[in-house]
């Protein structure tokens, strides 16, 4: 075994038999670099990515291969979920390089960490003449690195150079981020663009709040028809519920079979806000089998919340194959079935042609929207669920992220509150209590990663996409149990933001805090990407902790960062759907709705009405005056204790709401 033996990622430790001499992402590689002076390989994956695990076996595993690497490199290997400061420094230089990126990324770099070549996914014959290419530049033309280091360092340094606005984007912004949206809007299949196509869930949240704030069928149209082809392609798992990560065609059929524990997240909040805009049970039933699915299988006992589930899984000789575990012959579902075998096969659209290399995703395509299944396909269904769980299963990745579960628990809290779903609370509140008690350093400061295994468990410094989706997730879990608790620790974790990753000159937050690991740049997260920007999620959270708290300093931090994305916008208005939310509650406003005493039917109907543009929550177990704020909008609940309206306006509000 190498040096990763010793790491707790279950990324890092599948390449731990690999004859490559790898080193963990630290300071002894670089020393070694120094040392021999050669340059830095490095590889960033993730243990749930396919081109990752083809490039491991073409490459890594192989000897001719690693015995190159070796007596060229020093070799460092990077989870990028883990380790994403490090993972978008170089995706940047590897963009600039070659217009595009992914993973599994690999890049050359000096001893010092600067980057001067880079690339992607690279089989090995290409892979054998790139590396004795660098080799020869390195060696034989150093003024060639020292210029590809110069025109580098430009672009990983732009982030952190952008200005904000004069004053705060106005609604002109909101409407090209929207118009833009409509223009890329897919009106046969849903979604924006072509293949590959990903959910693009934020951007989808986006026109819901534009639909609820009147922006009338159009927007609609885009939700419903988004919402319902994905459910109903091949990207969903109609067996035992959850989204892959995207489709590699444009109709949703054929996905990447990864399932991530963000994806998840985001999806159960999109599908929440339609089915409470639409009154659709589609929609319902989509996030009560993706919650059902992360609570089956991404759930630790003590309630945090696994990364991912790979791809790849084996076959009965322990060779892995992409989508082995989700897919069907109608043979493999005859012997399962017997004679109730045909009604389920026309279901569920599995022909002896096959739509994945000779096998059958479950899908609905054919019957878009079509998802409440009849009792029989229902047992069908359940029976077929059970036979998979015989199979071997796809990798597990382990590791607890606090910046996903952050995600996962606020909109796990959105769904039990809108759904009353009392276990679904439950299970948030331990989450929070997980995250609090596992994550938290005792000086109050946070880590990124947790491993059952590890010695300590938590490990990496937490950044800011970390605090900030904590904040959110702990508003919400605040709004949802009523507890003040939750409240007076996301004003703890926000105060950690702010002190620690704050730019004071130009504003935002850096993704990096001002006493952690000095990378080549120290970057700011503007553009949502798979998951929100650290920006966004900031704009969100410091938000709506400022309608909980009545702090203004949250709300004037909040606006910087509007201001410093909104010149970012004007590049990519798409890009920035998570911050536009946060934008739109601003500029918006709030109108305040006080309901006393214990009346959780009208409760649940404001829920009803307005999530996610209502705040609601149990006033009477606040133990101090809390106003209570959702993200989103302009209905407010208040639960202010020293708030009492004559019983005539509350029976007007009543009569109003039921």
């Amino acid at each position: 075994m190498n040096r990763l033996a010793d790491e707790t990622s279950p990324y890092l430790r599948q390449h731990r038999d690999n004859p490559v001499d790898w080193y963990a992402w630290g300071a002894e590689a670089f020393a070694a670099a120094t040392e021999r002076n050669v340059p830095i390989l490095l590889s960033v994956g993730y243990s749930a990515c396919h081109w990752c695990h083809v490039m491991a076996h073409e490459c890594f595993e192989d000897e001719e291969t690693a015995q190159r690497m070796n007596e060229l490199f020093v070799n460092v290997k990077v989870d990028r979920e883990e380790r994403p400061d490090v993972d978008a420094v170089y995706m940047d230089a590897v963009q600039a390089l070659t217009g595009r990126g992914g993973w599994p990324m690999t890049v050359f770099l000096t001893p010092t960490g600067q980057p001067f070549f880079g690339g992607t996914y690279f089989p090995k014959p290409q892979f054998l003449q790139l590396m004795a290419a660098i080799d020869d530049v390195w060696r034989n033309r150093p003024a060639d690195v020292q210029q590809n280091i110069a025109a580098l360092g430009e672009a990983l340094r732009r982030s952190g150079a952008v200005t904000p606005l004069g004053e705060l984007p106005g609604p002109d912004a909101l409407n090209r981020g929207l118009q833009q949206l409509a223009a890329q809007f897919d009106a046969e299949w849903g979604g924006f663009g072509g293949a590959p196509k990903f959910p693009s869930t934020m951007s989808l949240d986006l026109v819901a709040r534009a639909h609820a704030a009147g922006a009338g069928d159009d927007a609609l149209t885009i939700l419903t028809t988004s919402l319902d082809a994905m459910a109903s392609g091949g990207i969903y798992d109609h067996l035992g519920g959850g989204f892959a990560r995207y489709s590699v065609d444009e109709r949703w059929l054929v996905p990447h079979f990864e399932k991530m524990l963000y994806d998840q997240a985001l999806f159960v909040k999109v599908y929440t806000h339609a089915a409470l805009l639409t009154g659709e049970a589609r929609y319902r039933q989509v996030v009560e089998e993706t919650v059902g699915y992360v609570l089956r299988d991404l759930h630790h006992p003590a309630g945090g919340f696994y990364s991912a589930e790979d791809a790849d899984s084996p076959d009965e000789h322990g060779h892995g194959h992409e989508g082995l575990f989700h897919t069907w012959t109608p043979a493999e579902v005859r012997a399962v079935l017997g004679a109730d075998a045909d009604a389920a096969l026309e279901w569920y659209e599995l022909t002896d042609e096959g739509n994945f290399e000779g096998r059958c995703i479950p899908t609905r395509m054919f019957h878009r929207g079509q998802l409440e299944r009849p009792a029989h396909i229902e047992q069908a269904r359940q029976q077929l669920f059970q036979a998979r769980e015989r199979r071997p299963r796809p990798g597990l990745d382990d590791k607890v992220l606090t910046e996903w579960n952050g995600l996962m628990l606020a909109a796990l809290c959105e769904a039990a509150a809108a759904f009353d779903r009392a276990d679904w609370a439950a299970a948030a509140s331990a989450n929070g209590e997980f995250l609090w008690r596992e994550l938290r350093r005792t000086d109050g400061r946070w880590h990124r990663s947790w491993h059952a295994a590890g010695t300590p468990p938590a490990r990496h410094a937490a950044l800011a996409a970390d605090h900030a989706a904590v904040v959110d997730a702990f508003t919400r879990l605040a709004e949802l149990s009523g507890e003040a608790r939750w409240v007076h620790r996301a004003m703890e974790v926000a105060d950690v933001l702010l002190d620690h990753f704050w730019d004071v000159d130009r504003g935002g937050l850096f993704t990096t805090p001002d006493d952690g690991e000095q990378l080549v740049a120290r970057q700011k997260d503007l553009f949502d990407n798979a998951t929100p920007s650290a920006n966004s999620l900031a704009a969100v959270a410091l938000l709506r902790l400022g309608a909980l708290t009545g702090e203004a300093r949250y709300d004037n931090h909040c606006d910087q960062i509007l201001r410093l994305v909104g010149k970012a916008a004007a590049q990519a208005p798409t890009a920035v759907s998570h911050s536009f939310a946060a934008l739109g509650t601003r500029l918006t406003g709030s109108t305040e709705i006080v309901i006393t005493g214990d009346r959780p039917d009208l409760l649940a109907e404001v829920r009803r009405r307005w999530l996610p543009h209502a705040v609601v929550a149990w006033g009477e177990r606040y133990d101090g005056p809390l106003w209570q704020g959702r993200a989103d909008g302009f209905a407010y609940v208040c639960h202010h204790h020293a708030c009492q309206l004559p019983a005539g306006n509350l029976t007007d509000l009543a009569a109003q709401l039921l």
